[in-house]
Parts: C-alpha cells; structure tokens; sequence
C-alpha cells in the first residue's frame, strides 16, 4: 500500500509536463460527470485535490477510498454491478500492478467493466523510485480477456478517448504520460501512416508518445512509419496491408508485449520481427525520464542504433 509521505511527495512534486494529459483527463471526467448520470469517479488520493469540485456536486459519484487501491478496484466493480460506468485512476503500478488481483476477480470475473486511468506510464517519475515504475502494466492487463488498451501520443488524444470509452460498455485502459508528440493523431487506434517509403519497405509501428522519436531515428532511411494509440486490440488488418518482410515495433512499455499479436497476424508469410521497448533488467537508477529513454535505447539515438543494426 503507498503510504502517506509516498503519497504526498508524488502530489507535490508533479511536473507541469505530467499534468497536462491529466489534466485533460480530468476537465473531461468532469464533463462527464455533468452530463451522464451513469459515470462515477473512484480515486485512491492521487488526484483528490483535482476532484474536489466534481466530489462536492457529486458526492455520490465520486469516491475517493483513500490510500487503499485494491478498495478502489473493488468499489469500481460494486459500482459497476449497481449499472454505473465507474472511471478508475491513480499511478499505473498502484492501479495494474499492485490491483491486478482486484482487476481480474472484482471486474472480470464478476463479468463487469470500468475505465481504468493510469499516470506515470513506464518510468514518468523515476525520481519516486521503483514504486513508480510500471513498464510491465500493458504486458498484465494483456493477460486479461476482451479489453482495449490507449496509450495516447499527445494530450488532445486523451478527451475523445475517455469519451469514447465512458460511453461504451467494454473494459478500457487508458494510460498517460508525460511523453507526447508534437501533434494529436486521433482516429479510432486502427494504423495511420504518417511516412510511406513505399511498397516492399520496412514498416515501424509506433505506439504512443513514442511516434516523435521514431521519425527521427528512421530520418533518410527507407522505412513506412504508420502510429496507433490503440494497442490493443491491435490492428492485425492494417498491419497486414502495410507489413513487407521486415516490421520493427516501437513501444513505450515492456519490449515485445506486441510482439505475439505481429507474429500472429503475419504467420502465413516469411518475416523478421524487432521489437524495441522499454528493458526487463531493473536498472537500479533514479535519473530522469530523458535519462531512462537513453538507457532502454527508446531515444531518437538508441532508436537508430537498434534499426540500423536490424535493417544492416
């Protein structure tokens, strides 16, 4: 459980880069509480102060239970039998890791949904610790049956996105970060080509805030870059219309959680497969977000590096 000074360190030393796409987050949220009286909020402290309007002209559909985030997992699947759309969030290993429990008996055994909303992403906040880390939280929540994974690139990505996921009935992760791309994308996550080397090129699949940065890396190489928001489910259609003999998979999370669903979806034809992401060797570092990007190679520089040796 994180405890109180855990807690209060995270709050006070927010960066203005992490609130943005949380802020996104919740001026939306709050809409959404204004508009449909079927959405609640359930919160575990983090963010609290940001709700405190939204709690006190809805106290009844916005809980915070304190610094206990199995509880909020466990609420949000009462909260979901008794016909609401309960919105989740806190830090994405408090939420995925440490709840993963939770998430499996309390949702999805009990055949209900929620939209889950993490902050921190992979290492947003390394100066926190390893507590704050969460590269693997795509990798679990893809251990579950049936749900939808965003991992937006910029923050005009997040509102459309909780939209969309408040109005629909499915189980949805939403993850924010401090990473963002110049511009918003958008679109429903099915792939997007933003640079087309042509039949028979390689194809990079960006995912997320990490789209910038690939486009660097690949500058005056022959390489399609297409992004999506949406890696789960994946677009299998789309990557088999782009898809020639060689695919590299960039992702802002755990290296190769995509990897299966390229495999599969390219089984019937000859390929090679790089898939680059964020490392399983615990670093043991503090640093900064810049500094942990370097050392997992998820750079603009590292990046090149890992093509060209791939590419040769």
């Amino acid at each position: 459980m994180t405890t109180v000074a855990e807690q209060t360190v995270v709050e006070a030393t927010m960066t203005e880069a992490e609130t943005v796409m949380r802020d996104r987050f919740v001026d939306t949220a709050y809409e959404l509480l204004a508009e449909d009286p079927r959405t609640a909020v359930v919160l575990a402290d983090i963010s609290a102060d940001s709700f405190s309007e939204a709690s006190r002209r809805h106290p009844d559909r916005v809980v915070n239970v304190g610094i206990r985030e199995q509880l909020m997992v466990g609420v949000a699947g009462g909260l979901a039998l008794a016909g609401l759309r309960p919105v989740v969030h806190t830090y994405a290993p408090f939420l995925v890791e440490r709840a993963y429990e939770q998430i499996k008996l309390d949702l999805d055994h009990q055949d209900v949904t929620a939209v889950l909303v993490s902050v921190g992403a992979s290492y947003d906040r390394p100066e926190a610790g390893r507590t704050h880390l969460s590269p693997a939280d795509v990798a679990l929540i893809d251990t579950l049956h049936g749900w939808t994974v965003h991992v937006p690139g910029h923050p005009d990505e997040v509102p459309p996105l909780l939209r969309a996921a408040v109005a629909g009935d499915g189980a949805v992760y939403l993850r924010l970060s401090t990473m963002a791309n110049s511009r918003p994308y958008g679109g429903d996550g099915s792939l997007r080509v933003v640079r087309d080397a042509g039949p028979g090129a390689p194809l990079l699949v960006a995912v997320g805030p990490l789209l910038d940065e690939s486009l660097a890396a690949v500058a005056g190489r022959d390489v399609t870059v297409a992004y999506t928001h949406r890696p789960r489910p994946f677009d299998t259609a789309g990557l088999r219309a782009l898809a020639g003999t060689e695919v590299i998979l960039v992702e802002p999370y755990l290296a190769g959680t995509s990897s299966r669903m390229v495999s599969e979806a390219l089984a019937d034809r000859p390929h090679r497969l790089l898939a680059l992401g964020v490392g399983r060797q615990d670093l043991r570092r503090y640093g900064t977000a810049d500094d942990h990007s370097r050392w997992h190679g998820l750079d603009a520089a590292g990046l090149r590096r890992s093509v060209d040796a791939f590419l040769g």
